[in-house]
């Protein structure tokens, strides 16, 4: 029986050092709550020490945990950089290519948050390749980038970097009577449909971006139409044809004539993730950023960019 830890369970800590909350670490790995509590517990026993203060309403590291995180995330760092070095003794000619997949409304923010990156860290060249809401799954799992930087929630074959948080607006038709209002509610929306989506994108996904079904158990209508990019979705929606919701930073990447961006007070925030296949050995370059990416992920806590006035893809 092992008893040393495990590289997944010090992941795990990692992700419950940040969310400080066993309900959305365990979302955001996508296993289920009492199996990453028990990975935990796993955890502290074949460490011999107690890493997590748990309580009823919050979950804080205790002392020993606090010590601990440094070499935690050291090891975690240095197991993907071993990784890499093997894909690279492997295939030697790909060792510093580096793909990313983005939306194209994301490259204003992609830009800025590498820019920042390379001016105070060498690190890897980047090559970019649009992706939509189904090939950002379909292209990493084939091979055609090396990750993606989206917007969650990601199926379970994929290893994620939480980059930070966003509110999400309802995109409104600027002839529909919501249009003029300062904020709404779910419960406003309920005579609008939702732009459909393509039926290979992942359920889960779907959910999550529709609000489907609505905080009073009532499922979402969609339209006919299937719309998998953000240009499509706005579009269609400043044409009359329904709704969908989008993130902040579409306030200022994607603005329309026809249509409205107007806050829901009741709907949950978006993660923006770097997201790569669980299947697939790293790349040294792709180590490399993601080494960079890591340590500008611990800028981007809800505190610093709240009192800093910046975003998570800007917050140097």
């Amino acid at each position: 029986m092992a008893t040393d830890p495990s590289l997944h369970q010090l992941r795990l800590l990692l992700v419950l050092a940040e969310e400080l909350h066993f309900g959305r670490a365990a979302k955001r790995m996508f296993i289920s709550q009492p199996a990453f509590s028990r990975q935990i517990r796993t955890l502290e026993e074949r460490l011999g020490v107690g890493l997590v203060e748990r309580s009823t309403r919050q979950v804080e590291l205790t002392r020993a945990g606090e010590a601990l995180l440094p070499q935690v995330r050291a090891v975690v760092d240095a197991a993907d950089d071993l990784l890499g070095t093997a894909e690279t003794q492997a295939h030697p000619t790909a060792s510093d290519r580096v793909v990313l997949g983005s939306y194209i409304s994301a490259l204003p923010a992609l830009r800025i948050l590498l820019d920042e990156i390379r001016g105070r860290h060498s690190g890897p060249g980047v090559e970019w390749r649009a992706v939509d809401n189904i090939t950002q799954v379909t292209a990493p799992l084939d091979g055609e980038v090396d990750a993606v930087i989206c917007y969650g929630p990601m199926p379970s074959d994929f290893e994620t970097l939480r980059l930070g948080s966003e509110a999400r607006f309802a995109c409104i038709p600027g002839t529909h009577p919501l249009a003029e209002r300062e904020t709404v509610t779910l419960a406003d929306l309920a005579d609008l449909c939702v732009i459909g989506f393509s039926p290979h994108v992942p359920r889960e996904y779907r959910e999550f971006w529709a609000a489907d079904p609505r905080p009073d158990g009532t499922p979402v209508r969609y339209t006919h139409h299937v719309a998998t990019t953000l240009e499509d979705c706005v579009s269609l929606a400043s044409l009359g044809h329904g709704t969908r919701f989008i993130t902040e930073s579409t306030l200022a990447l994607m603005p329309r004539p026809g249509v409205r961006f107007v806050p829901v007070s009741d709907l949950p925030p978006c993660t923006a993730l770097l997201a790569w296949p669980t299947t697939r050995p790293l790349n040294s370059g792709f180590s490399s950023l993601l080494r960079l990416l890591r340590a500008h992920a611990r800028t981007t806590d809800e505190d610093t960019l709240r009192k800093s006035n910046r975003r998570w893809w800007n917050t140097a």
